[in-house]
């Protein structure tokens, strides 16, 4: 499977499985939604998370994702980089969190204000995931 079918197949799609590698070793799996898009995907986090704390201590995850529909599914190989967390509501981090946002849902939130309070109260920060190399088959 070539990295640039597997990547335009997937930017058609929100949900995958992040998987990370805990301090002993063993994978940690976690339904995600994200973006993808310039060849990279983008995730939505919070910062006091396993899965986060993984990803400061190990860059190294598995992004999964599965077509029941069609029998299809990918297994990206790659490395993430953190961004700060959100620390005010109008700070580079939230401005980039109102992207994801109108991104995965594909429509404005009700109300910024709440939504920009609710990423800084919850510890949010986005995970840019970069694929470095992919198995699987899209029927």
């Amino acid at each position: 499977m070539d990295l640039e079918t597997a990547l335009a197949w997937t930017a058609n799609r929100t949900d995958a499985v992040l998987i990370t590698i805990r301090r002993d070793g063993r994978p940690q799996s976690s339904d995600i939604s994200y973006v993808c898009e310039d060849g990279a995907v983008t995730i939505s986090v919070t910062d006091s998370r396993a899965k986060t704390r993984n990803m400061r201590r190990d860059p190294r995850v598995v992004l999964h994702l599965t077509d029941r529909d069609s029998w299809s599914y990918l297994s990206f190989d790659g490395t993430v980089e953190l961004s700060p967390v959100a620390a005010a509501t109008d700070d580079a981090t939230c401005d980039a969190l109102v992207e994801y946002y109108e991104k995965v849902a594909g429509k404005a939130h009700d109300d910024w204000d709440e939504y920009r309070a609710a990423m800084v109260e919850e510890g949010r920060l986005l995970v840019t995931f970069t694929p470095t190399s992919v198995v699987g088959q899209i029927n």
